[in-house]
């Protein structure tokens, strides 16, 4: 049996099933993004599973070896890019876990870009904070566990209208 074999059977018995496998974001210096993602991610419950000097992975701390986050370093050797309208969105499982990972990222080199807390135009039980790595990649951490115990599911596609313009 492969070893994506055995981690995709491990994932699914442990209820993960995601849609996606994993992200990569662009850094044109690990060192200078490790201290950023180390403490964002340990306030969220991900721990770095690999560091060499053009990558970190990132997974859950739960003992499978799963990368979901990966920050690098571009692979033809260009200077890494931020992605205009392109962004990470990072769970967190409370608005007090977002307030200290955007507290976490901003003590660490990254910039805000919108505070912690609530939208009107958003769903009612989302709590999200904005902010940016050291080297301009946009990220959230957000949560929609607070008011419902399960997530509401969002309307099909098919029948959800949204505004145009």
């Amino acid at each position: 049996m492969s070893w994506r074999k055995a981690a995709r059977g491990r994932m699914r018995a442990a209820g993960r099933d995601d849609m996606i496998s994993y992200v990569t974001i662009g850094v044109d210096s690990i060192a200078a993004a490790l201290p950023f993602y180390d403490a964002v991610m340990a306030v969220l419950g991900h721990e770095r599973v690999f560091l060499t000097d053009t990558w970190i992975g990132y997974g859950l701390a739960d003992g499978i070896y799963m990368p979901k986050v990966w920050v690098c370093m571009p692979e033809n050797g260009k200077p890494a890019t931020v992605g205009n309208g392109s962004m990470v969105g990072l769970h967190a499982a409370s608005p007090e876990i977002v307030d200290r990972a955007h507290a976490a990222g901003l003590a660490n080199g990254g910039t805000d870009e919108g505070a912690p807390g609530r939208r009107s135009r958003y769903h009612p039980g989302y709590y999200i904070g904005y902010l940016r790595d050291p080297a301009g990649n946009k990220l959230s951490a957000f949560c929609n566990t607070d008011v419902f115990a399960e997530p509401e599911p969002w309307p099909k596609a098919a029948t959800r209208r949204a505004p145009l313009g």
